[in-house]
Formats: C-alpha cells, structure tokens, sequence
C-alpha cells in the first residue's frame, strides 16, 4: 500500500497470468483509484473487469440500477462516456453479459479474480486487446 492507503495493483496479475496492466487514469478507474482494476489486500474489491465504456452499455447499466453516466462530483465521479475506459465490478459484467449487453474488456488490465465468476473463453470473445 502507498502512503494513502491506497493499494497500487501492479503487483497483481491479469486473467492472462501476465503482470496487471492500467486501466485508466482518465478518469482515474479502480476501487483503490490507481487506475488499476485491483482486488487488493484480501482480494476485498471486485472491481475487475476493465472495459471500454459505450452508450448503449451505459443505457443499459442505467436501466438496471448502475448509474455510472451521471457525473458525481461529490465522490470525484466524473460520469462515464462512449469511449471510456473503467473498471466494472465482475458481477456487474456477467449481468451484462448474461442480457446480451455486456462491453468490450482488456484483458491484460482485467484482473485475474474475476476467472472465480467468468470464464477466460467468455472475456476472450469480448477483448480489444486480442491479436
């Protein structure tokens, strides 16, 4: 942990056994608010899944109680558009995805905890960071 308590993620590992990538540091993504999607001490947070944000995820996220397109600036949330990048909790992912509305994801940025609720074959048909 860093002198605010605040646990970086690097030391952690992607669902493809490699070193944990960033996710974004605009808008800075990750329970911890590193960037990194990281699980942490106890692996405590479940904000796994790094993808890239899109209005039709973010409508649908709306539409099931996940606000995350309206800024919040009394937590520092700036409010999610097309394009970007965040660390979604794993949980939420599979409702998505399970609707048919799950988003594109980086599997290098996406943390290796999530494998317990989603297969890789699954994340696989959804990444952006797939030759």
């Amino acid at each position: 942990m860093n002198e605010q308590g605040r646990f970086p993620g690097p030391g952690e590992t992607n669902v493809l056994g490699e070193p944990l990538q960033p996710c974004s540091d605009n808008p800075l993504t990750g329970f911890f608010r590193t960037g990194y999607c990281a699980a942490g001490p106890d692996s405590a947070a479940v904000h796994l899944v790094c993808i890239q944000a899109t209005d039709g995820f973010l409508a649908y996220s709306k539409s099931v109680g996940n606000d995350l397109s309206t800024p919040m600036p009394q937590y520092g949330f700036p409010g999610l558009v097309d394009g970007d990048r965040w660390c979604l909790v794993a949980a939420r992912w599979l409702q998505a995805y399970q609707a048919g509305m799950a988003p594109r994801v980086y599997l290098r940025s996406t943390n290796q905890a999530v494998l317990g609720l989603v297969p890789l074959g699954v994340l696989k048909g959804f990444a952006l960071d797939m030759n």
